[in-house]
């Protein structure tokens, strides 16, 4: 198939981390025969103008690629413009942000039901999200599929901890993310405090890390490329992300790759691939449950081969060839 690719996500030099989930499907879809032609917004800045940029670019793209389905990423408004400019199947995938967003800004609730009603067929990360779709967009009701973005096992490889301080210090404990008040971080910080022992690792950066630094035995990295994710990883015990909400949960999943044990909220996609063996869910606003979790997951097997198990069944490559059938099908229908 020729698939033309869209996101409002995607990794550039100013931000390697934004939207790798999107490019290993690309990559995996690439790696089953498909061409595959994308109109991305690389990076965070350029606020409004840079979705009118990627609107008159994939106007331009799709007359010139001739598509036999767009692939695009997040309702609105990425999939509104795909939608707009019509021609080709049109397949939408919600992350998150897009469907809280249908009931938070004026507008966004039509738009989200125009893509519902264009789209040939629609995908969620988690049956959670599905679920919040359908219960805000009647239009999604028995259209929407739950296919998340997977994971690259060869990237995250099993493995003892790789940082030899682990043993005589303590656990090490990695959030990876951004520095947010949905990610929760400060409380974990406070939970981590709790626990007289280890070390407390955030790979990311953002508003929140002046509430983090200068706390003892807590690291911050800043914002380093995906490549280097696993390396920290690699160092953890335990992966930790208590997030307020978590429409899916990609870096749990990395986690889980890599054979490490987690933490992970049970608000939204997590509860639907983290089995007990593999970790501990959380209530996040509970700190001292946070703290308990942590003590309780540092205690399971590391590496932990019941993670392991539960990843795999999220390899990308899995992952892609659902989503090869959604856009095959897709394909074949009849065109806007």
């Amino acid at each position: 198939m020729k698939i033309l690719l869209v996101s409002q996500m995607y990794p550039g030099p100013d931000d390697p981390d934004l939207g790798v989930f999107i490019q290993g499907i690309e990559q995996a879809l690439l790696e089953r025969g498909h061409e595959v032609e994308r109109v991305v917004t690389e990076g965070r800045g350029g606020g409004k103008r840079r979705h009118l940029e990627l609107a008159r670019e994939l106007r331009k793209v799709s007359r010139s690629f001739e598509p036999d389905v767009v692939y695009a990423h997040f309702l609105v408004p990425t999939s509104l413009s795909a939608a707009l400019v019509g021609g080709a199947p049109l397949v939408a995938t919600a992350h998150g942000r897009d469907v809280r967003n249908v009931d938070a800004y004026p507008g966004i609730r039509s738009a989200t039901r125009f893509v519902a009603r264009r789209a040939a067929s629609l995908i969620a990360v988690s049956d959670y999200l599905r679920r919040e779709l359908e219960a805000k967009v009647p239009e999604a009701r028995g259209k929407t599929e739950v296919v998340d973005c997977g994971v690259d096992l060869s990237l995250f490889e099993t493995g003892p901890a790789s940082d030899p301080e682990q043993g005589r210090h303590g656990p090490v404990f990695v959030c990876v993310g951004s520095l947010i008040e949905r990610k929760n971080v400060v409380r974990l910080a406070d939970a981590f405090a709790q626990l007289g022992s280890g070390r407390l690792v955030f790979v990311g950066d953002g508003p929140l890390r002046g509430k983090l630094e200068g706390r003892e035995n807590v690291e911050i990295t800043g914002r380093v490329p995906h490549e280097d994710v696993s390396r920290f990883i690699a160092e953890s015990t335990v992966l930790c992300q208590p997030s307020l909400l978590e429409p899916f949960g990609q870096a749990l999943l990395e986690g889980m790759a890599s054979g490490r044990s987690v933490v992970a909220t049970r608000v939204g996609g997590p509860p639907e691939f983290v089995p007990p063996e593999a970790g501990i869910l959380v209530d996040p606003l509970d700190t001292n449950e946070l703290a308990d979790a942590m003590r309780r997951a540092a205690e399971l097997p590391s590496p932990n081969p019941a993670a392991r198990e539960a990843a795999a069944a999220h390899d990308v490559k899995t992952q892609a060839a659902k989503i090869e059938s959604i856009l095959e099908r897709a394909a074949r229908g009849p065109r806007a």
